[in-house]
Protein backbone atom coordinates (compact mmCIF):
# COMPACT_ATOMS: atom_id res chain seq x y z
CA UNK A 1 0.00 0.00 0.00
CA UNK A 2 1.28 3.40 -1.02
CA UNK A 3 0.85 6.45 0.89
CA UNK A 4 -1.66 7.53 -1.38
CA UNK A 5 -3.55 4.40 -0.99
CA UNK A 6 -3.51 5.51 2.77
CA UNK A 7 -5.08 8.67 2.54
CA UNK A 8 -1.39 10.47 2.97
CA UNK A 9 -0.59 9.33 6.15
CA UNK A 10 1.73 6.65 6.73
CA UNK A 11 0.86 3.14 8.68
CA UNK A 12 -0.10 5.12 12.71
CA UNK A 13 1.94 8.14 12.01
CA UNK A 14 -0.60 11.64 11.50
CA UNK A 15 0.17 13.41 8.51
CA UNK A 16 0.98 16.75 10.31
CA UNK A 17 3.65 15.06 12.39
CA UNK A 18 6.76 14.08 9.96
CA UNK A 19 8.40 10.71 11.62
CA UNK A 20 11.75 12.39 13.15
CA UNK A 21 9.92 14.92 14.60
CA UNK A 22 7.32 12.12 16.04
CA UNK A 23 10.42 10.05 17.19
CA UNK A 24 12.07 12.68 18.52
CA UNK A 25 8.97 13.45 20.51
CA UNK A 26 8.57 10.02 21.90
CA UNK A 27 12.28 9.94 22.85
CA UNK A 28 12.45 13.44 24.47
CA UNK A 29 8.39 12.07 26.10
CA UNK A 30 10.29 8.60 27.20
CA UNK A 31 13.36 10.63 29.14
CA UNK A 32 10.96 12.56 30.97
CA UNK A 33 9.11 9.07 32.25
CA UNK A 34 12.53 7.91 32.90
CA UNK A 35 13.72 10.99 34.89
CA UNK A 36 10.40 11.05 36.72
CA UNK A 37 10.72 6.98 37.63
CA UNK A 38 14.47 7.34 38.91
CA UNK A 39 13.44 10.43 40.84
CA UNK A 40 10.07 8.05 42.41
CA UNK A 41 13.31 5.44 42.88
CA UNK A 42 15.31 7.75 45.05
CA UNK A 43 12.51 8.79 47.29
CA UNK A 44 11.82 5.23 47.54
CA UNK A 45 14.85 4.40 48.21
CA UNK A 46 15.34 7.67 50.78
CA UNK A 47 11.71 6.44 52.61
CA UNK A 48 12.77 3.08 53.07
CA UNK A 49 15.92 4.10 54.78
CA UNK A 50 14.53 6.32 56.86
CA UNK A 51 11.96 3.63 57.83
CA UNK A 52 14.72 1.47 58.58
CA UNK A 53 16.57 4.50 60.86
CA UNK A 54 13.24 4.59 63.02
CA UNK A 55 13.22 1.00 63.63
CA UNK A 56 16.60 0.88 64.51
CA UNK A 57 16.12 3.74 66.99
CA UNK A 58 13.20 2.62 68.40
CA UNK A 59 14.38 -0.87 69.06
CA UNK A 60 17.93 1.41 70.68
CA UNK A 61 15.04 2.76 72.89
CA UNK A 62 13.36 0.22 73.79
CA UNK A 63 16.42 -1.73 74.85
CA UNK A 64 17.59 1.22 76.73
CA UNK A 65 14.39 1.19 78.39
CA UNK A 66 14.14 -2.23 79.40
CA UNK A 67 18.17 -2.20 80.43
CA UNK A 68 17.47 1.36 82.57
CA UNK A 69 13.87 1.85 83.39
CA UNK A 70 14.02 0.03 87.01
CA UNK A 71 16.87 2.96 87.48
CA UNK A 72 14.69 5.38 89.41
CA UNK A 73 13.32 2.33 91.24
CA UNK A 74 16.79 1.45 92.48
CA UNK A 75 17.49 4.93 93.36
CA UNK A 76 14.76 5.22 95.01
CA UNK A 77 15.03 1.98 97.32
CA UNK A 78 18.46 2.35 98.14
CA UNK A 79 18.13 4.58 101.17
CA UNK A 80 15.81 1.62 102.68
CA UNK A 81 18.43 -0.60 102.24
CA UNK A 82 20.70 1.64 103.88
CA UNK A 83 17.94 1.99 106.71
CA UNK A 84 17.33 -1.56 107.22
CA UNK A 85 21.66 -2.33 106.79
CA UNK A 86 21.87 0.34 110.04
CA UNK A 87 19.07 -1.71 111.77
CA UNK A 88 21.33 -5.16 111.50
CA UNK A 89 24.71 -3.58 112.50
CA UNK A 90 22.99 -1.69 115.37
CA UNK A 91 20.96 -5.10 116.13
CA UNK A 92 24.52 -6.51 117.02
CA UNK A 93 24.89 -3.84 120.34
CA UNK A 94 24.11 -4.79 123.48
CA UNK A 95 22.30 -1.70 124.56
CA UNK A 96 19.54 -1.59 121.86
CA UNK A 97 16.61 -1.65 123.59
CA UNK A 98 13.18 -2.55 121.68
CA UNK A 99 11.85 1.35 121.64
CA UNK A 100 14.93 2.59 119.94
CA UNK A 101 14.64 -0.57 117.21
CA UNK A 102 10.68 0.00 116.73
CA UNK A 103 11.71 3.78 116.49
CA UNK A 104 14.46 2.50 113.39
CA UNK A 105 11.98 0.48 111.58
CA UNK A 106 9.39 2.87 111.95
CA UNK A 107 11.93 5.39 110.40
CA UNK A 108 12.98 2.49 107.54
CA UNK A 109 9.03 2.21 107.07
CA UNK A 110 7.99 6.22 106.50
CA UNK A 111 11.53 5.92 104.21
CA UNK A 112 9.71 2.93 101.63
CA UNK A 113 6.57 4.88 101.56
CA UNK A 114 7.91 7.73 100.66
CA UNK A 115 10.19 6.15 98.26
CA UNK A 116 7.00 4.27 96.71
CA UNK A 117 4.93 7.52 96.69
CA UNK A 118 7.30 9.25 94.36
CA UNK A 119 6.90 6.23 92.28
CA UNK A 120 3.80 6.41 91.90
CA UNK A 121 2.53 3.47 93.80
CA UNK A 122 0.16 4.12 96.18
CA UNK A 123 -1.96 2.20 99.06
CA UNK A 124 -5.61 0.72 98.72
CA UNK A 125 -6.91 0.98 102.17
CA UNK A 126 -10.63 0.68 101.17
CA UNK A 127 -11.90 0.34 105.00
CA UNK A 128 -15.80 1.45 104.76
CA UNK A 129 -15.92 1.69 100.96
CA UNK A 130 -18.21 -0.36 99.02
CA UNK A 131 -16.04 -3.48 97.91
CA UNK A 132 -14.92 -2.82 94.04
CA UNK A 133 -13.83 -6.60 92.97
CA UNK A 134 -11.34 -4.91 90.38
CA UNK A 135 -9.21 -3.20 93.32
CA UNK A 136 -10.40 -5.75 96.40
CA UNK A 137 -10.13 -9.67 97.15
CA UNK A 138 -12.72 -10.66 99.57
CA UNK A 139 -11.12 -13.14 101.75
CA UNK A 140 -13.59 -13.25 104.32
CA UNK A 141 -17.75 -11.97 105.12
CA UNK A 142 -18.15 -11.33 108.30
CA UNK A 143 -21.56 -10.80 109.82
CA UNK A 144 -22.19 -7.08 110.35
CA UNK A 145 -24.97 -4.98 112.75
CA UNK A 146 -23.38 -1.77 112.11
CA UNK A 147 -22.22 -1.98 108.29
CA UNK A 148 -23.47 -1.57 105.40
CA UNK A 149 -23.68 -5.13 103.72
CA UNK A 150 -20.83 -5.17 101.27
CA UNK A 151 -18.55 -2.74 102.65
CA UNK A 152 -15.11 -3.42 104.03
CA UNK A 153 -14.83 -3.94 107.12
CA UNK A 154 -11.24 -4.25 107.64
CA UNK A 155 -8.03 -5.17 105.60
CA UNK A 156 -5.68 -7.86 105.98
CA UNK A 157 -3.64 -7.05 103.55
CA UNK A 158 -2.86 -3.59 101.82
CA UNK A 159 -3.37 -3.28 98.41
CA UNK A 160 -1.26 -1.28 96.04
CA UNK A 161 -1.76 0.83 92.72
CA UNK A 162 0.82 2.00 90.21
CA UNK A 163 -0.15 5.31 88.83
CA UNK A 164 -4.02 4.49 89.03
CA UNK A 165 -3.36 0.77 87.70
CA UNK A 166 -3.89 -2.11 90.45
CA UNK A 167 -0.64 -3.81 91.07
CA UNK A 168 -2.01 -6.09 94.39
CA UNK A 169 -5.74 -5.47 94.80
CA UNK A 170 -6.21 -5.27 99.00
CA UNK A 171 -6.84 -8.56 100.56
CA UNK A 172 -10.56 -7.50 102.93
CA UNK A 173 -12.97 -8.61 105.29
CA UNK A 174 -16.36 -7.85 104.23
CA UNK A 175 -20.02 -7.35 105.96
CA UNK A 176 -22.46 -9.37 105.35
CA UNK A 177 -26.14 -8.51 107.08
CA UNK A 178 -26.19 -10.41 110.65
CA UNK A 179 -28.13 -14.02 110.26
CA UNK A 180 -31.74 -13.46 111.47
CA UNK A 181 -32.25 -15.84 115.10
Amino acid sequence: MSTEENGGTQAGVPESASPPAELERLQQALAEAEERARGNWDQYLRAVAELDNVRKRAQRDIEAANRYGLEKFAAELLPVRDSLELAVQSADQVEVDARSLKHGQEATLQLLARALERLGITAINPVGDPFDPTRHEAVLARESATAKPNTVLQVVQTGYELNGRVIRPARVIVAKPPAEA
